[in-house]
Order: C-alpha cells, then sequence, then structure tokens
C-alpha cells in the first residue's frame, strides 16, 4: 500500500498545496527526504510567485499531478549537509530554480545544460530518482542536491528569488548572445516581469535599451523608474517605422520577450 505524502519521508514538512483545479491552496502536510551525502537541507525564508506557478495550480498545461506544491524560485539559510557536500557549510545563503535533478550522464548535463536533459527533474510536480513526488517552495524546509543550488550572495537581499527564475530566463540569452557590451542598441519587447529583468540587465551591462509595449501607461516606468533610454508603442505605426529603421541602420539586436 502506497504512503501519504506526510509518510514517505522522515523529516516533517509543511506548505500550502493545491489539490484540484480551483487553484486554490490550502495547508499540506507532507515530508521530505534525508539528508543524503551530497544533500543539502535548508530552511526557506522566500520563495517567488512564478506565472508557472500558477499555470501548474489550475492544470492549465494538463500535466499537473494533485496535490501540487509550486514554488521554483527559492532562497534560505542551510541547516544540514551530507558528508560529500563541498559548496555550502551550515548557515549559508542558499538558492533553488526550476530544477532539482537529472541524469548527469548526457551531453548536456557534462556541459552544464541540465535544462535540456531528457531525465531533468523539476523542482515541483515530477517523479525524483527515488519514486517520490517533488514539492516546491511554497513551504518551510527543503533538501536538495548541492549541484542544483547556488551560493547566495551576501550583498544581495534574499527578496530578489524571483532572479533564479525571471532572473536567469532574461540574462542567460543576453549572455549566449553576446548582448552584455556596453554600447549596443538592445530592443525589449514587453515590460512584464520578464521585460523589468532584461531591461536592469540590459542596463547594467551599458546598453541603450528600447522599450517596446502596446501600453502608454508603463512608459514613466520604463524609462524613470527602470531607466530605459528609449519609448516605443507597438501599436503606433508611425514610431514602429522609425524602430524598423534605425534597428536597421544600427545592425544591433533587438531582444524579444
Amino acid at each position: 500500500m502506497a504512503k501519504s505524502p506526510e509518510e514517505e519521508h522522515p523529516i516533517k514538512a509543511f506548505g500550502w498545496a493545491a489539490r484540484d483545479t480551483s487553484g486554490v491552496l490550502t495547508p499540506f502536510n507532507f515530508s521530505r527526504r534525508a539528508t543524503g551525502e551530497k544533500d543539502v537541507q535548508f530552511k526557506i525564508l522566500y520563495c517567488g510567485v512564478c506565472h508557472t506557478d500558477l499555470h501548474f495550480l489550475k492544470n492549465e498545461w494538463g500535466v499537473t499531478r494533485y496535490p501540487v506544491v509550486p514554488g521554483h524560485e527559492i532562497v534560505g539559510v542551510v541547516t544540514e549537509v551530507g558528508n560529500k557536500v563541498d559548496k555550502f557549510k551550515i548557515g549559508d545563503k542558499i538558492g533553488v530554480g526550476c530544477l532539482v535533478g537529472s541524469c548527469q550522464k548526457c551531453d548536456n548535463c557534462a556541459n552544464d545544460l541540465e535544462n535540456y536533459c531528457p531525465k531533468q527533474i523539476q523542482t515541483y510536480g515530477q517523479m525524483y530518482i527515488d519514486g517520490t513526488m517533488t514539492y516546491g517552495g511554497y513551504s518551510d524546509i527543503m533538501v536538495v542536491d548541492e549541484h542544483f543550488a547556488v551560493r547566495w550572495p551576501e550583498n544581495l537581499p534574499m527578496e530578489a528569488a524571483p532572479l533564479l527564475c525571471a532572473g536567469i530566463t532574461t540574462y542567460s540569452p543576453l549572455k549566449y548572445y553576446g548582448l552584455d557590451k556596453p554600447g549596443l542598441n538592445i530592443g525589449v519587447v514587453g515590460l512584464g516581469g520578464l521585460g523589468h529583468m532584461a531591461v536592469k540587465f540590459a542596463k547594467a551591462f551599458g546598453a541603450n535599451v528600447t522599450v517596446i509595449s502596446t501600453s502608454p501607461s508603463k512608459e514613466e516606468e520604463a524609462l524613470k523608474h527602470l531607466g530605459a533610454d528609449k519609448f516605443l508603442l507597438s501599436n503606433n505605426p508611425e514610431q514602429i517605422q522609425v524602430c524598423i529603421i534605425w534597428g536597421f541602420l544600427s545592425m544591433q539586436c533587438c531582444f524579444k520577450l
């Protein structure tokens, strides 16, 4: 007979779970595995709310397994480490993003591209290698293989937990496509959660940033609060024509979100 989530593992945990497509979160008692030799146990202090969490809560992608404890922008403090852990010690600040496992054998894993591993294990809603369900950061405690955790900088507020998803989603392509050089002209289409991150990163790299949006109300936020250099309305033909001509002449990349 299968054990309940609360009885599967020795470490008692508490979280907030959705149990059906209503998307309503209710208290959920479950358990975490014992800290293995390469595992890190930590107390969760912050967890961002990603739109992916909302999709999963309501099974809008058709893959949710209930009960589901969302959350993959997780920051906390280490409380226990396995005897073969070398990245962390008790008291360290730690972050966990979208993945908690992969095969660690394929070419993708060998090249730090675990997100392309066909056997990747997501932070919540998937079966872990021990056959139990993964539960995310809307909870009080977590155990994770140290390979899938990052050291959280001491000078970075822990409230910046969304950097672990929205942050890396925009930082990675900027770096990959060489858009991290001063003087480039970069267009950011859309000023939602990802757009905010893209503007901040691009400006930090020294780029000239143009925000392209359908919402006139976002102009002040883009220019005054985020530091963008220009703002264009995508539903204004004259402004977009100028953008196309400018983009062609400058021969720079337009980063689309």
